[in-house]
């Protein structure tokens, strides 16, 4: 196997991981919580797509329009209903509460479409690109959408005055409040964004394999990107995506495809063994 094409091949796919990553991130940094029910809201976003656009008819891409405004809406009522609400109270409990909302995803996916394996209508590229490698065009248009997303989130929170109240959310709750930042809408906000950030990914991806409920072992798989790359930096969301794209594919290049499931998992543990806060991470040192 030609190893610059293991090489190419695993940062295409690295990079749809490191999306999915920038979400769990955005949430964790301005609320302190991890989002277990990330797969999950990426997969009901692709069954959306597939409703709208195979089952009511709608054109494509206002088919794909009308699957992100009810994925926002949802992230909008993920937050007021269910997070809002347990607010001061300890961290697990609202990791429980998005562990929950993935079963009850995952139920409701399960009954509505069946487990059902469904393809949604061709609407990017197909075929390959050779370049020195043969690159996949249904790898090499996502990765081109997720680094357009990628740059629009950078000048976002550089520039914008909402990304700028975001970061400084991020920071610290309660120096933003002195600020005179409105830090509930910023938790609202963020849930909003990672909300349509995972449907756009559940698209690009169903688009590839087709729409079925295993997809949301994909936002399991990403828990070593987030911890790899540091749970509180978009940066490490980016290289940690990148670096476990690269290690599956040159596992399963060089050894056995069935080892691309725990291989992440190895070099997790191994940089966490060296840098316990990740590649990026805030180092935080806690008195007891």
């Amino acid at each position: 196997m030609n190893p610059l094409q293991l090489i190419v091949s695993g940062l295409l796919v690295g990079g749809i991981y490191a999306f999915i990553a920038l979400g769990i991130v955005l949430v964790f940094k301005a609320t302190g919580v991890f989002n277990f029910a990330a797969g999950h809201i990426m997969t009901l976003g692709a069954f959306l797509a597939y409703m709208f656009i195979v089952q009511i008819g709608l054109p494509v891409w206002v088919g794909i329009l009308a699957a992100l405004v009810v994925a926002a809406v949802l992230g909008l009522l993920v937050e007021r209903l269910a997070l809002r609400r347990l607010i001061g109270q300890p961290h697990m409990s609202a990791l429980m509460a998005t562990l929950a909302l993935a079963y009850f995803l995952q139920g409701v996916m399960l009954a509505v479409w069946e487990g059902k394996v469904l393809a949604l209508p061709q609407f990017l590229p197909t075929g390959s690109v050779t370049a020195g490698v043969v690159i996949d065009a249904e790898l090499l248009w996502p990765f081109i959408i997720v680094m357009v997303f990628f740059g629009a989130f950078a000048i976002f929170f550089a520039k914008s005055r909402v990304g700028l109240a975001m970061r400084a959310t991020a920071e610290d709750h309660q120096l933003a409040q002195l600020k005179g930042i409105n830090v509930k809408f910023v938790f609202a906000l963020t849930w909003v964004l990672a909300a349509v950030l995972s449907t756009v990914v559940g698209i690009l991806l169903g688009h590839r394999l087709g729409v079925s409920v295993p997809m949301v072992f994909v936002g399991f798989k990403v828990i070593p990107v987030v911890l790899l790359g540091g749970l509180d930096s978009i940066p490490g969301a980016i290289v940690g995506g990148l670096i476990v794209g690269l290690v599956e594919s040159l596992v399963a290049g060089y050894f056995n495809p069935w080892l691309t499931s725990i291989a992440p998992f190895v070099v997790l543990l191994i940089v966490l063994l060296i840098r316990p806060e990740g590649i990026f991470g805030q180092k935080r040192i806690e008195r007891v």
